[in-house]
């Protein structure tokens, strides 16, 4: 049950953050601001290597940051305990290597006052997972999965999964979704996810958090997302016409016409100028405006494997 002495997160804020791995001269972030909207699903993006889960750790207080300040609800969660068990972080592999699964079970209920052992258990078998084995004799999936178990059964205000389906099998992928948001709605709470695969995960978030070049391409609710970017096809004349005075995030000519990505609001007004130009408009995923937004240098060099010399 739901601890009702207990006040939901306010705030979680990352304010002029730099953060730099002892002995690497590379800053993983530099004075990176951020603050993310506390009691919904949030989904963590970036490619490899942007920060993600520096970002995951920074916010558990498992990390202290070189410069700024990181707050949730006004306290550092690297030092002030109540906050820390107020969160729960959990990655894919934990490395607990001999340990049974019952006692990693047994562990989770000391630690976090809201576990609830009868929802771990029920989670594990429909999983599939046996408690009496081994963490090093379960494969990667079954060890993920395993992890992910774990943390949704803590109930914690701030639950962290950091690549909660990395190498589980698809058929389990959607049991994971499904389970983190009718948990999430049984008991309402932050949960932030961070996952390669946004295009499955996107059907779960209200909210999302866009890194990358060490700073945040987009934080917020994820329909504004979507709303600020459209797409138009047409010939190539129209196209270019239409996007005149416009901020053109990728243009591409093809076989069949013209298409452009274009950041901004696709009003009545612009959809009528669209209209009149024979262009043909369209809302995109979150996915696929993470991509323009983050990868257009490897999208042109894959339209250029195909372009003809003159």
């Amino acid at each position: 049950m739901h601890n009702e002495n207990m006040e939901e997160i306010k705030s979680i804020s990352m304010q002029n953050v730099t953060f730099s791995y002892k002995g690497k001269k590379r800053y993983v972030f530099e004075d990176f601001s951020v603050d993310i909207e506390p009691n919904h699903i949030t989904g963590i993006i970036g490619r490899n290597g942007q920060g993600k889960t520096t970002l995951m750790n920074l916010i558990a207080g498992k990390f202290e940051p070189d410069e700024g300040i990181i707050e949730i609800d006004g306290k550092n969660p690297a030092t002030d305990i109540g906050t820390a068990k107020r969160i729960v972080y959990v990655a894919g592999v934990m490395s607990y290597s001999e340990i049974k699964l019952k006692k990693i079970i047994e562990e989770y209920r000391l630690m976090y006052e809201k576990f609830d052992e009868e929802f771990a258990h029920k989670l594990m078998e429909l999983f599939g997972l046996n408690k009496k084995a081994k963490i090093k004799n379960l494969s990667k999936g079954q060890e993920t999965i395993f992890n992910f178990c774990c943390g949704m059964a803590t109930r914690a205000d701030i639950t962290i999964l950091d690549e909660p389906v990395s190498g589980v099998d698809a058929i389990s992928r959607n049991k994971i979704y499904e389970i983190i948001l009718r948990d999430y709605i049984e008991h309402p709470r932050t949960i932030l996810i961070s996952s390669h695969m946004l295009g499955e995960m996107e059907k779960i978030l209200s909210h999302m958090i866009m890194i990358g070049n060490k700073d945040v391409l987009f934080a917020g609710d994820i329909e504004e997302l979507k709303d600020s970017v459209y797409r138009v096809d047409g010939e190539l004349a129209n196209i270019e016409k239409y996007c005149e005075e416009k901020k053109v995030l990728y243009k591409k000519n093809q076989t069949l016409g013209a298409m452009a990505v274009i950041e901004g609001r696709l009003n009545k007004e612009e959809a009528e100028k669209a209209d009149e130009l024979e262009l043909a408009t369209s809302k995109l995923s979150g996915e696929e405006i993470y991509m323009y937004k983050t990868d257009l240098k490897n999208t042109n060099q894959m339209e250029a494997l195909w372009e003809k010399k003159n």
